[in-house]
């Protein structure tokens, strides 16, 4: 298995990378810039135009070349990869629909936060209910480590599960904010997820990992500062329902936690921000929300930033793989 994952990281990664020299001219063609807050740092308004929707050339190799190498695996009936590409295509789905009323209206605004959550809410409970019934999702816990799992109420496990799904999905999209953060933040989380595949014989989410993996390298080339091309909510929540999925797939939801650190560092920070601010009457407690805001506007580069988040990314990835080496 080793030699396979190894093939569809660097095959996923080539094929990216052709799809980015592809798209990113004709994004260019349309005109399909991005619209930059005007609340955000003032300096961020140098990025306005700049390309956005390029989370495609990810999606397409990812979806093009898990699906090609397990072939043999999906005849022989393991789909368990199926259900990650499900629930990360159908949230990208809405990220697009967010991108292109963005594009459309020529502004930072897409699909407002209450319909956008109610929407997310509903594809999470839709398609965790169709994995239990197909056998692919238990209402068990497992506790990192300390190698324990139990059993817990089938209804407290689904709202359980539809919320952390939601939260995941939104916390990746929120880290998608400064040159190349989510991307740099989420290659380590998918490149623990392959090993924790191949350490459980998970094949087909193995593959689907290393392609997401190598994709995102790709997409890098094309991402970091200064960022030729954003992913945009096309990307963000297709990454967002790819990561937790598999998480939910393996049965072990509760790795989202120290793996996804800085994603959910960030949304507690935007969470203690509006909170404190509408609790205090108007003070902050952050230069400006989520965290990444602040410390750019503390002085750091997004290169610092970059660098900072992603090297704490790799190493709760490492924390996390010894959490569950016993399972």
């Amino acid at each position: 298995m080793g030699i396979e994952i190894i093939g569809v990281f660097c095959g996923s990664l080539a094929l990216a990378a052709v799809t980015g020299l592809v798209l990113l001219p004709l994004l260019r063609r349309v005109k399909a810039g991005q619209s930059i807050r005007e609340d955000g740092p003032s300096w961020h308004m140098k990025k306005q135009g700049t390309p956005t929707v390029g989370g495609l050339m990810f999606i397409i190799s990812v979806v093009l070349i898990s699906l090609a190498v397990s072939f043999t695996q999906i005849g022989s009936g393991d789909f368990s990869h199926i259900f990650i590409l499900l629930f990360a295509l159908i949230y990208s789905m809405i990220g697009f629909y967010d991108d292109y009323r963005k594009l459309k209206k020529k502004q930072n605004l897409g699909l407002k936060a209450m319909p956008k959550f109610i929407l997310q809410l509903i594809v999470a409970v839709g398609l965790l209910l169709l994995m239990r019934q197909t056998g692919n999702l238990s209402p068990s816990l497992y506790i990192p480590f300390f190698n324990v799992t139990f059993d817990i109420a089938e209804p407290l496990y689904f709202v359980f599960a539809a919320f952390v799904v939601v939260g995941t999905v939104n916390a990746v999209n929120i880290t998608d904010g400064v040159d190349g953060l989510a991307t740099g933040v989420s290659i380590p989380v998918v490149i623990c997820y392959v090993f924790m595949a191949s350490l459980w014989g998970y094949t087909t989410v193995g593959i689907f990992s290393a392609a997401l993996a190598g994709a995102l390298v790709a997409f890098l080339l094309f991402n970091f500062h200064p960022a030729k091309v954003f992913m945009g909510d096309t990307g963000s929540l297709f990454l967002g329902g790819a990561i937790c999925a598999t998480a939910f797939v393996m049965n072990v939801p509760l790795i989202l936690l120290p793996l996804g650190i800085v994603y959910f560092i960030e949304t507690l920070s935007d969470i203690i921000q509006v909170g404190y601010f509408k609790l205090s009457g108007g003070k902050r407690v952050f230069k400006m929300a989520p965290l990444h805001h602040h410390f750019e506007l503390c002085g750091w580069s997004e290169y610092k930033l970059f660098a900072v988040f992603s090297g704490v990314s790799a190493v709760f990835a490492v924390i996390s793989y010894i959490g569950v080496m016993n399972k």
